[in-house]
């Protein structure tokens, strides 16, 4: 009784201690260690993702080495030599700590692919696991919808086409999904390719299966393929920038006039440097079983001008094209002008839900 009334201890607790059912050991006193991030590591790094799109923290440590420089030397990133040393020794984990609870959380929304059954049986099948190129020039299309989540009506849609070697992408908005304004986005687009495009990959939509499309790529001699009816994983590189580019720049609303559409255009012929350029893509290597999980593996962080420049098969006078307009790009400008364009951008209206 006078244990636990000096104590202040639980008389059970109490009876165990004093039988000795307790043992203690002595440990060295350990103290808390010092902060090595500071708060201005903190806020520059937060500039540093709003700069390149928030993008994940493996893509964010490949790219701060290489634009940093830049960003200090035209003072768009004043900072001390030690938090500039503290932003390159950061690692992924790191970085994470540090956004923890920063990033915004998107939408998911459904499509409204339609399929094409129009020479859907002349063109062949070919699965994303049979299609691994070793140079640029094979680009996968898909078409992403800008209905504000109602299918009825006229609306626009972003023709989105991305090469599988190197992931260099090119949107264009399109007024409609006629096949006509479809295959002509995919000519002009063909003249800003820094390759030569020698084959096209599309799912089994109706805007791509015709005989518009079939008979173009039978002129131009390019190889035409598709993915399956209904698996989108057939198309799986191309779904990902849908999401990553398209869907994350100008979201879900509504657009459907001819001047929102030169608008997105007009977007889009920035976003295409800022993509290209300065956010960096990992690419699957292999995939392997590890006991009842799938371990996927994935190369080194590259944007898709490092890739081209890496790739023997691209000519050199297209290489010097590139280092060429790479140097006359700056990222902060190139975000401040994106982000004007994004603000004149206004959808005509967004529905939150798309049963009713």
């Amino acid at each position: 009784d006078e244990f636990t009334q000096t104590s202040g201890c639980n008389r059970d607790y109490a009876i165990r201690l004093l039988r000795g059912d307790y043992t203690y050991t002595t440990r060295p006193i350990r103290h808390s260690r010092a902060r090595y991030y500071t708060a201005e590591d903190a806020a520059a790094l937060e500039h540093l993702s709003e700069l390149l799109d928030g993008m994940c923290s493996k893509l964010l440590k490949a790219e701060i080495p290489l634009v940093l420089p830049g960003l200090r030397q035209d003072g768009t990133l004043d900072i001390s030599e030690a938090c500039a040393q503290h932003l390159l020794d950061m690692s992924p984990a790191t970085i994470d700590r540090l956004r923890a609870g920063r990033r915004p959380k998107g939408q998911h929304r459904h499509g409204f692919t339609k399929p094409g059954t129009l020479l859907k049986y002349r063109i062949p099948v070919r699965r994303l696991a049979e299609r691994n190129p070793a140079g640029p020039g094979h680009l996968e299309l898909d078409l992403v919808d800008h209905s504000g989540g109602r299918a009825s009506g006229e609306f626009a849609y972003t023709l989105d086409m991305a090469d599988a070697f190197s992931q260099w992408m090119e949107p264009r908005a399109v007024r409609t999904k006629a096949q006509k304004l479809v295959l002509d986005e995919l000519q002009c687009a063909r003249l800003e390719l820094p390759f030569p495009v020698q084959g096209i990959h599309s799912d089994s939509g109706s805007e791509f299966i015709n005989d518009q499309l079939y008979r173009y790529c039978r002129g131009e001699r390019l190889k035409f393929t598709r993915g399956r009816a209904g698996k989108k994983n057939d198309n799986a590189r191309i779904e990902q920038k849908n999401w990553s580019v398209v869907r994350h720049l100008v979201g879900y609303g509504r657009y459907e006039t001819q001047a929102q559409v030169d608008q997105l255009n007009r977007v889009y012929a920035v976003a295409r440097l800022y993509v290209n350029f300065f956010k960096p893509v990992m690419k699957l290597k292999a995939r392997r079983r590890v006991g009842s999980k799938i371990q996927r593996i994935y190369d080194d962080p590259k944007t898709p001008y490092q890739r081209l420049l890496d790739c023997p098969a691209l000519e050199a006078s297209a290489k010097r094209k590139l280092r060429a307009l790479y140097a006359s790009l700056s990222l902060s400008k190139l975000k401040a002008e994106l982000d004007r364009r994004m603000a004149a951008l206004k959808p005509s209206r967004i529905f939150t839900d798309i049963h009713s």
